[in-house]
């Protein structure tokens, strides 16, 4: 049933009436070390310098903000496209594991806990856990598993293991449902969340790690064309990419924000995962934020083309941001965004991940002969969806 709660909106881990931590005894005080070792390490001189080191030598950052010239003149307006897809590993994930394992070595973790749908996170974990030389284990729904093979195989190469979650569809809510039930049990361990979505303190952390991708976009459109862009587009499931590029432009009201939800079969359809259009607020999975819901307030499955963007919930700053009208958000379906993956691929050599796909089908609707400047967040690379797209 939707819970009804009264908030306290100036505490911390809110973003107006959403967020906060809803969890069992056992992990409270687990979570409240982390909001607080968080605050006394994450924004030091000495791991900032690690952090952005990592991201440079390692991940190969800054990522480019390549002008699409082909795309440009199919759509009718200027775009730019952020390349978070030729990050190592392949997608916008390797920022969020590389700062919160440091975070899990201040901690003195043993052990690493993710989840994952599409496995681009749980490729980003097992390789940073490899890194650090640290024990990982990613679970991942059966149906997943499935269709994601490739990055399956990656993650056993990277020595993780793999944890399939057979309970409900087997997809990216029961994974984060299964690694939450271990990490109440092993208090040893660290869960490194992949999204902007969960208890506090991980909404805040994830999009503090992935603000880097909004920083080096506004950097680089400023020196690419003297100016901010118009508008500015990413995909969302949980709100990872997208809160990490739309973070540095929230303050910039002339620039418009648009992310493109997964809408399935049809927003009209029991097969869909448009929860900002459709959700409604209730605690899920330790926060108070948007859920699909069935006509008594209980969670529902969901449903995407997109392993990564299959998921009933939503991060708590989006749920916020769409109340306040910041950004606006809109249900492209499996239909449009295949056909945008096939467009991107065609016109400019770029095979995007079918979840990226997302955001530049929303690009064609919104900015159709427009004459706009906008930036599109490719947020991973499409190997992994090749074979089934």
């Amino acid at each position: 049933m939707t819970t009804q709660i009264q908030v306290n909106k100036e505490k911390e881990g809110y973003f107006g009436k959403y967020g906060g931590r809803f969890v069992p005894p056992v992990l409270e005080g687990k979570l409240k070390n982390l909001a607080e070792s968080f605050k006394k390490y994450a924004f030091t001189k000495e791991f900032e310098e690690e952090f952005i080191s990592l991201l440079k030598t390692y991940v190969g950052r800054p990522s480019p903000l390549y002008y699409a010239r082909r795309l440009s003149e199919d759509i009718g307006s200027k775009i730019y496209l952020k390349r978070e897809d030729l990050n190592h590993t392949g997608a916008h994930k390797i920022n969020n594991t590389i700062g919160q394992i440091l975070l899990a070595k201040k901690l003195g973790a043993k052990q690493i806990l993710a989840e994952t749908g599409a496995g681009q996170h749980g490729v980003a974990t097992a390789t940073a856990a490899a890194l650090f030389g640290m024990k990982c284990k990613v679970f991942m729904g059966a149906e997943d598993i499935e269709r994601q093979s490739l990055n399956v195989d990656r993650m056993k190469l990277l020595g993780s293991e793999i944890i399939p979650v057979t309970q409900g569809l087997g997809t990216l809510k029961d994974a984060v449902d299964a690694a939450l039930g271990y990490y109440i049990e092993h208090p040893d361990a660290y869960y490194l969340l992949g999204s902007a979505v969960g208890p506090h303190p991980y909404p805040t952390m994830v999009a503090h790690f992935q603000s880097i991708i909004g920083k080096e976009a506004k950097k680089q459109i400023k020196e690419a064309e003297g100016k901010l862009p118009d508008a500015v587009l990413a995909c969302i499931g949980g709100g990872s990419n997208a809160i990490g590029i739309f973070k540095d432009f929230i303050s910039d009201e002339n620039v418009k924000l648009f992310a493109a939800e997964a809408a399935g079969e049809g927003i009209n359809t029991d097969k869909t995962a448009a929860t900002l259009t459709l959700g409604k607020e209730m605690i899920f999975q330790g926060t108070n934020s948007l859920c699909l819901a069935d006509k008594e307030g209980n969670p529902i499955n969901s449903h995407s083309v997109a392993a990564g963007l299959d998921y009933p919930g939503i991060g708590p700053e989006h749920a916020y941001l769409r109340d306040t009208g910041r950004v606006k958000y809109y249900g492209i379906t499996d239909k449009e965004a295949i056909s945008a993956f096939r467009l991107l691929s065609e016109k400019e050599g770029i095979i995007p991940a079918v979840e990226s796909a997302h955001a530049v089908a929303l690009a064609l609707k919104l900015l159709k002969n427009k004459n706009q400047l906008a930036i599109i967040n490719v947020s991973g690379r499409g190997d992994k969806d090749v074979e089934r797209i």
